[in-house]
């Protein structure tokens, strides 16, 4: 399904919508710095050059990304405590502005979460933003591989019984963007990260986004422009 363009937004029919969880519908970027930060440090690497990939992987794909020569045995091992880290930390995290009602609108609609987050840290994320868990959720448990791979996304797909093209992927990323594209999905980006990885579209946050259900089960996500 193609974009309809109108004087007004842009339109993306779909029958679904898959979500990340982190700078899409959670703003956790402080935990996120917090924790990055000190394994930065304990690493001796840049922290400048740590934040610029932290995004969208899973944890044990970035420490391979800035560690390539490191056995992944050691990244896996830290992975495990940085999740431990993050979950318990949620000071600071809250919804993006838009999330609240953008995912009311989904409640009785064909949605999943598609995140790089373990299923503990996720519930501790959404919990403290007060949004609702998706019934249908892709976690790191339910892949072999990390965003940008599009495993997690064809299989969020697949789990509400859709066809990749027929699913918009809301992202904020670029190893979330690669993967819904990759996955042969439209993306929407969310936020300031995302404008620079060129998705199908973008927007500042969610108060930009509507969604409208047709009779025929096609959802219209009819999206302002800034």
């Amino acid at each position: 399904m193609t974009a309809d363009l109108t004087a007004s937004a842009t339109v993306l029919n779909a029958r679904a919508v898959l979500l990340d969880m982190d700078g899409t519908l959670v703003n956790s970027d402080a935990v996120v710095e917090r924790c990055w930060r000190r394994w930065a440090a304990g690493q001796g690497l840049d922290v400048d050059d740590v934040l610029k990939v932290v995004h969208g992987r899973q944890g044990y794909a970035t420490m391979a990304a800035l560690l390539p020569d490191r056995p992944m045995e050691q990244n896996h091992a830290d992975n495990r405590v940085m999740l431990a880290e993050e979950t318990a930390d949620t000071d600071g995290v809250v919804p993006i502005d838009g999330a609240p009602v953008f995912m009311a609108s989904l409640a009785e609609l064909p949605h999943a979460l598609v995140t790089s987050a373990d299923t503990g840290l996720a519930r501790a994320r959404m919990g403290a933003a007060e949004l609702p868990m998706p019934e249908v959720r892709i976690t790191a448990e339910s892949v072999g591989a990390s965003k940008p791979d599009p495993e997690g996304f064809l299989k969020g797909a697949a789990a509400l019984g859709f066809a990749p093209e027929d699913c918009v992927v809301f992202e904020d990323s670029e190893a979330g963007i690669e993967a819904g594209l990759a996955a042969g999905m439209r993306v929407v980006g969310v936020g300031s990260r995302a404008a620079r990885h060129k998705p199908t579209v973008h927007v500042h946050d969610l108060t930009a986004i509507r969604v409208e259900a047709a009779d025929d089960g096609t959802l219209r996500l009819v999206v302002a422009r800034g």
